[in-house]
């Protein structure tokens, strides 16, 4: 059989411009075609390419956009022929007229430029650079208690009674504990007395609120670069992470000292409170509490060993010692796992992490 030989690309541009020519000389079809967001386009067109020309587009998918994309797919139902033919031939048009694209937030700015306002783009980007949310409530559900309590205490209070009963219980009970006790409990009483609120009330909270308070959140959401690089470092092994701390300390002792301030480690782990601790051991296989434990300090070990039952706590001796000799690398992929348990534990708010810093005890969620 004789070899097939690839196509040269002014071959694949010819077959490309045939296809566009095909599909655009078709007659348009009197039944109206179905309108979808952008999510629900970009998910048609990957069900189009299939899995031989969509597979490397899914690899260059972050987590969050490979979640909702799937989301989408799996709930998108029948689209008709024409219609995949139509957003083909779109996304081959867009392609061929403009070569690659990027989307961030300066060509997403720039295109809105050519036919909106100054202060729409501003109130637009302010929104987008903010906290996540489809909506202004669940943005602020994303905003810390102490931040939205600092706007908080210098609204008036019917206002802020409006704004706490849209946020999620838990959330507002914590700005509640925050605000000025007088205050708390005069928004307390309005909560209780209020009835239906109007639509243009909300309407006007939610306009304040992004003008006066996302806004501002916006242009100070910039986390520090030490918090960040604190983060990475976690994520090292024992071994990287003593290798960098040791050079950077040559370079920047300031620097390296921030940063190891900031960070969380497997030995931060006894300054957790006796419950948090049992929490934290039962959300974890006990093969890897034991593996963890064996490369731990003694007080380290100590520290959980009381915070068993004595005889859970032989058994954990017995199964360390029945081990033998354990790769530092597996005990290092233990402790970063418990570590990471007790992160993702204390942001559900099923623990909570003490972390002393410069004499102040700050609970961090």
């Amino acid at each position: 059989m004789a070899k097939t030989q690839p196509k040269d690309p002014d071959a694949m541009r010819d077959d490309i411009g045939g296809l566009m020519a095909e599909l655009a000389s078709r007659p348009a079809s009197s039944k109206p075609l179905r309108k979808l967001t952008g999510p629900e386009r970009a998910a048609v067109l990957m069900l189009a390419l299939g899995e031989q020309y969509g597979g490397k587009i899914f690899s260059l998918l972050d987590d969050d956009e490979l979640r909702e994309i799937s989301i989408v797919m799996s709930s998108l139902g029948t689209v008709d022929a024409e219609q995949v033919e139509q957003l083909m031939l779109e996304f081959v048009g867009r392609l061929s007229a403009s070569g690659a694209l990027l989307g961030n937030y300066d060509a997403t700015e720039r295109l809105l430029a050519q036919f909106l306002p100054k202060d729409r783009i501003a109130g637009i980007m302010d929104e987008i650079r903010g906290p996540a949310g489809r909506n202004m409530w669940e943005k602020l559900a994303n905003v810390q208690e102490e931040v939205l309590a600092n706007y908080l205490k210098n609204e008036y209070p019917q206002t802020v009674a409006v704004v706490l009963s849209k946020l999620r219980p838990e959330h507002a009970a914590r700005v509640l504990g925050i605000l000025p006790e007088d205050m708390a409990l005069d928004c307390v009483n309005r909560m209780l007395k209020m009835e239906a609120v109007q639509k243009e009330v909300i309407e006007r909270v939610e306009q304040t609120l992004r003008t006066e308070f996302m806004s501002n959140i916006s242009q100070t959401r910039r986390r520090d670069a030490h918090e960040v690089m604190a983060e990475i470092f976690n994520n090292f092994d024992r071994q990287t992470e003593t290798r960098f701390l040791t050079a950077l300390e040559e370079e920047n002792r300031d620097a390296s000292e921030r940063i190891k301030a900031l960070m969380f480690t497997f030995d931060d782990l006894v300054k957790l409170d006796s419950g948090s601790a049992q929490t934290l051991m039962r959300s974890i296989d006990k093969d890897k509490l034991a593996v963890a434990l064996k490369g731990a300090s003694e007080g380290v070990r100590e520290f959980f060993f009381k915070n068993m039952s004595s005889r859970a706590a032989k058994m954990l001796v017995d199964d360390m010692q029945a081990m033998g000799a354990v790769r530092l690398r597996d005990v290092d992929e233990a402790q970063t796992l418990l570590v990471n348990i007790a992160k993702d534990l204390a942001a559900k708010g099923e623990i909570l992490i003490a972390k002393s810093r410069g004499g102040d005890d700050e609970l961090v969620y």
